[in-house]
């Protein structure tokens, strides 16, 4: 790699930036505490929150959730900056897309922050006005986000380098780059080339290379050694999955399976389960799937009802389960049943470790009392989806997760974070692997006499997707830096993966824009990314359901602070 050259601000007209950027912060905060303000006053009544006034006020609503996103976002940008600066890893790449971040962000939090393609926030609908917080250097911020040099500048720096997946210095440690640096060595050798033939045919993500996986570590990343793990963070699983999903997200998304079920049993388990399931999990000897989701629930899991009847010393399991990934091959089921009917809402639900044999595409679900099919999909379909019927399926009575009922989504709430966090690691992924594609199709293509990166159209979608996918990563990569210190981290994670799925179909969508007519035909990879960047905003917890739950948690804490 050629070494990147290392400016002082001033060559780069960016001497004042860290002063500007400082005090753009403060303004940013000072109009998300207004806005929590305004939207409290709104959907409050008598000091709880309202949920007809929420619904009624849901635009504004998630819209605060959304402006307090950016605001974590310009926090952690100018976090990883100072880091970067002290560390001497503050290039020209990482100067420029740290100012482009800020300026941008900042920008649309002053002209509109895009909530989807067509919905956007902006501060009239909180009831504030710009004028009340511009001033000349948040002026000077936002008008530097359209220096077009500049972005040619970096769009040239990143396309003459050999930078494979990270754009600009990461900020993690040697340790993490060496694990960065295996998966993606494996990646080039075993995924990415075959990755959109297994899309294309519809295919399964063959078992050798979930062998593959398992001889990295990948089932038992965050597991603890004593159980056969590897006893590594969540920063860790991050960049893992980071890697595994910009070669497939199918591949990146078989650590998912993993990390929810052993993150089940490690939190909630009894001894004899965290001993009995956990080191074949680590090992990859035990392949799990999630069974949670319900046809007429979706993200509404308080209206499940599936039902668990104990009977001695056994359950039967009665009902129906959809969007089950990677079923008929799983050897374990984490399933959510309802065990006591005459409780409502959350109340009542348990939790199953349910085994079962290992499905085939002659015969998916050959264990008695059950029954699937699969659910023929755009994309992710490396491990395909399922609906699930329940015919009375008997389990032991000793597969009840931590022997004891009505737990279920108490323990399932204690899994969201690393699965939001892992989510967001995905997104990003999937967004550098589309801007790969872009970079790599626009100094190919060559148009008018001369190479599509040569037009200041595509200059600006591929500075811009760039810019974009660093925030994301920094963002994910805080979320994750704050489970691994033990700190709740539910409002963090959900906004690394708000921001990320957004980011990787906005890139996604970009990346097939450069590359034209061809990107629409289904031998170019784009088409597989833009499929599998769609389902992002959708899974682990839709966009909007992400945005109300993010508002909560800011209403609440807002209330706690001022009362």
């Amino acid at each position: 790699m050629p070494k990147r050259q290392h400016l002082e601000f001033k060559d780069l007209d960016f001497k004042e930036r860290p002063l500007l950027e400082k005090h753009g912060l403060v303004v940013a905060e000072q109009i998300l505490a207004d806005a929590k303000q305004r939207v409290a006053d709104r959907i409050m009544d008598n000091g709880r929150i309202s949920a007809a006034l929420l619904d009624e006020h849901q635009h504004a609503a998630h819209g605060l959730a959304w402006l307090a996103t950016y605001v974590e976002a310009l926090r952690q940008i100018t976090n990883y900056s100072t880091a970067a600066q002290s560390n001497g890893a503050f290039g020209e790449v990482e100067q420029l897309l740290g100012a482009f971040g800020f300026s941008e962000y900042l920008a649309q939090i002053f002209g509109g922050i895009a909530m989807s393609q067509s919905e956007f926030v902006r501060l009239t609908d909180f009831g504030l006005q710009s004028s009340d917080y511009i001033d000349e250097k948040i002026d000077l911020l936002i008008s530097s986000a359209s220096d077009v040099q500049k972005k040619r500048r970096l769009v040239q720096l990143i396309s003459e380098s050999s930078f494979s997946s990270v754009l600009g210095n990461s900020g993690l440690d040697e340790t993490l780059e060496a694990i960065r640096d295996e998966i993606r060595k494996f990646c080039d050798a075993e995924v990415t080339p075959f990755a959109h033939e297994w899309h294309l045919k519809n295919e399964y993500i063959p078992i050798a290379v979930i062998q593959k996986l398992s001889d990295l570590g990948v089932f038992g990343l965050t597991v603890p050694e004593e159980f056969g793990g590897m006893g590594l963070g969540k920063v860790a699983m991050c960049v893992v999955t980071e890697e595994l999903s910009r070669a497939y997200i199918g591949v990146g998304s078989l650590g998912t399976r993993s990390e929810i079920a052993a993150e089940l049993i490690l939190c909630g388990g009894t001894e004899e389960q965290k001993a009995k399931y956990l080191p074949s999990i680590s090992a990859g000897e035990c392949l799990t799937t999630a069974v949670f989701t319900e046809p007429n629930t979706g993200s509404d899991l308080a209206s499940l009802r599936t039902r668990a009847v104990r009977e001695a010393d056994v359950y039967k399991i009665q009902g129906n389960k959809t969007w089950i990934t990677h079923a008929a091959r799983a050897d374990l089921m984490t399933v959510l049943a309802r065990t006591d009917p005459n409780q409502s809402g959350y109340q009542g639900l348990s939790m199953f470790l349910v085994e079962k044999p290992r499905g085939s595409d002659s015969d998916p679900f050959p264990a008695n009392g059950m029954s699937g099919t699969e659910i023929e999909v755009l994309g992710y379909r490396g491990m395909k989806e399922y609906e699930i019927a329940f015919e009375g399926m008997i389990v032991p009575a000793n597969s009840l997760l931590g022997s004891q009922e009505g737990l279920g989504f108490k323990q399932l709430m204690q899994t969201f974070e690393s699965a939001r966090i892992q989510t967001a690691a995905r997104a990003v992924g999937v967004a550098q692997s589309a801007f790969d594609a872009a970079l790599r199709y626009s100094k190919d293509r060559i148009q008018f006499g001369k190479a599509l990166i040569e037009f200041p159209r595509v200059i600006d979608k591929l500075a811009n997707m760039a810019v974009e996918i660093h925030m994301a990563r920094q963002i994910t990569y805080f979320s994750a830096r704050e489970k691994d210190e033990g700190k709740r981290c539910d409002l963090e994670a959900g906004m690394a993966k708000l921001l990320g799925a957004r980011v990787a179909w906005a890139a996604a969508d970009n990346s097939l824009q450069i590359h034209g007519g061809n990107g629409f035909a289904l031998e170019y990879p784009i088409s597989r990314i833009l499929c599998d960047a769609r389902i992002l905003n959708i899974f682990e917890g839709a966009a909007e359901i992400r945005a109300q739950v993010i508002c909560r948690r800011l209403l609440e804490d807002f209330q706690r602070t001022n009362h």
